[in-house]
């Protein structure tokens, strides 16, 4: 029977096919009995879940009856509808008033956000009653007209076509996803003034484990290694990391600190969302479930912020079962084959994010200038020329001199302090290689010796005169 019929009008076609031997041809008085027993015994295809199942004589009995004395026997042999189709089930008046109130609050709530929030009410006021399944809410809240309000989003700019693929790595930190969010709530900041925060998330493309999630004013390379360290302490090291072309993915720090950490990065083609499509589902996730639940909260700050996004993304999104995975993240990223690398140390991360420059050194003063600043260098490098630096364009504390070669650091560099070399004291320099006290420059140098012996072979006086001495 086809997949397209009613429930309804495959009972009704089972059921016939069933007693449709007995109408064609009728037993014979005194066989009914035995025919209805064969057809009890007999294994039977269920309508609806296509399982094997067995019905009782008089079950059978009963619709050989029916559709004997009906004019039309399928009609008759159909399930009848319930007298209160159509109609929602009757909804306690506490719990009524409370969908009201809610739907109000929260029109852009999905059914399910509407339910688990309902749910959480009646755990903690017992008097509310019995809570109704998640079926009879939805049932309730279509039949007054309560559908879920979706906000309109812009448009994207025309591109050229290109087929869409799903893909999922075969091993745990085989590839993360990196991407920032902009939030649709303002928050308060210290100064008093509302700003659109930002999120950064980090997930594992095989597990959808989120590995490290933080809201930030900005949406800078500052704050992405800032995340993004975070990131690799909790987790290890991935193999390669997909994000999109923004400014603080391909900023210098980022890209030279994960080819340094040995860190694949791949960024997606210009106006293709959709090959980051994984971040793009959480984030929906994180609008109508996260912040849905924030909007009855006036003054949102972002310590606030941060701390009920962890408590959600650890105690709802990572338990909670993955619609394509069927797994929670948790227990994927747990169980599943992993091929990260030992995190290093903070200190080293911090070093690995920072990117690379050329200097000469002023052999005036034995400095250098960076971004409009000067920094020293100590006395020992003084004969290097050109000098190799590292730095991190957010912060002009200190630059990391390095070895050209093996790119190893020799020292940290810090600005001049004019005020403390005003004191005058100074360090004597203490020459790279001393000369041998046992060796003594004797006659005249070989070079001159040719010159005056050229001169003389020229036969011309010297063309001076002498001055008697008194």
């Amino acid at each position: 029977m086809s997949g397209s019929t009613s429930p309804q009008q495959r009972w009704a076609h089972f059921r016939f096919s069933v007693v449709g031997e007995l109408l064609a041809a009728p037993p014979a008085p005194g066989e009914l009995k035995d025919a209805l027993r064969r057809l009890s015994d007999k294994p039977w295809r269920h309508p609806i879940t296509g399982k094997q199942t067995y019905f009782a004589r008089s079950t059978i009995e009963r619709w050989y009856y029916a559709a004997r004395a009906a004019g039309d026997p399928v009609r008759a042999l159909a399930r009848r509808s319930r007298s209160d189709l159509g109609r929602p089930r009757a909804m306690p008046g506490a719990i009524a008033e409370l969908i009201v109130q809610q739907y109000r609050a929260h029109p852009s709530w999905s059914y399910q956000l509407h339910y688990d929030n309902l749910a959480a009410l009646v755990r903690e006021q017992t008097e509310l009653g019995v809570l109704p399944s998640y079926s009879t809410l939805r049932r309730y809240m279509l039949a007054h007209g309560w559908p879920k309000l979706r906000t309109d989003r812009p448009s994207r700019s025309s591109r050229r076509a290109r087929e869409k693929r799903s893909f999922e790595a075969e091993h745990v930190n085989g590839l993360w996803h990196l991407d920032f969010h902009h939030g649709s709530r303002k928050v308060l900041t210290k100064d008093g003034a509302w700003q659109t925060p930002m999120l950064l998330a980090v997930l594992d493309d095989h597990s959808r484990l989120v590995c490290h999630l933080q809201w930030y004013l900005q949406e800078t390379a500052e704050c992405l290694i800032h995340g993004l360290v975070q990131a690799f302490i909790k987790r290890g090291l991935p193999r390669s990391l997909l994000s999109d072309n923004g400014s603080a993915m391909i900023a210098d720090e980022t890209r030279e600190g994960l080819v340094r950490l040995s860190i694949t990065q791949r960024t997606t083609l210009p106006n293709s969302p959709h090959q980051n499509g994984k971040q793009e589902v959480f984030f929906a996730s994180v609008e109508s479930r996260l912040l849905a639940m924030l909007e009855g909260h006036a003054d949102l700050d972002l310590v606030l912020l941060n701390k009920a996004t962890l408590a959600w993304v650890e105690m709802e999104y990572h338990r909670k079962v993955h619609r394509e995975t069927k797994q929670t993240p948790l227990r994927r990223f747990l169980e599943s084959p992993s091929v990260a690398r030992e995190c290093p140390d903070l200190d080293p991360l911090r070093l690995a994010f920072t990117a690379s420059a050329k200097r000469n050194q002023r052999k005036g003063d034995g400095t250098i200038s960076f971004a409009g600043t000067r920094y020293e260098i100590p006395s020992r490098f003084a004969h290097l020329t050109r000098l190799s630096v590292r730095y991190q364009s957010w912060d002009k504390s200190s630059l990391f001199l390095v070895d050209e070669v093996t790119d190893v650091v020799l020292e940290r560099l810090y600005p001049v302090d004019k005020a403390k070399n005003a004191s005058g004291r100074r360090r004597p320099i203490t020459p790279l290689q001393k000369a041998d006290a046992g060796l003594e420059a004797s006659g005249i140098a070989p070079l001159l010796k040719r010159h005056m012996a050229d001169y003389a072979a020229t036969g011309l006086p010297p063309a001076y005169l002498e001055k008697e001495t008194p």
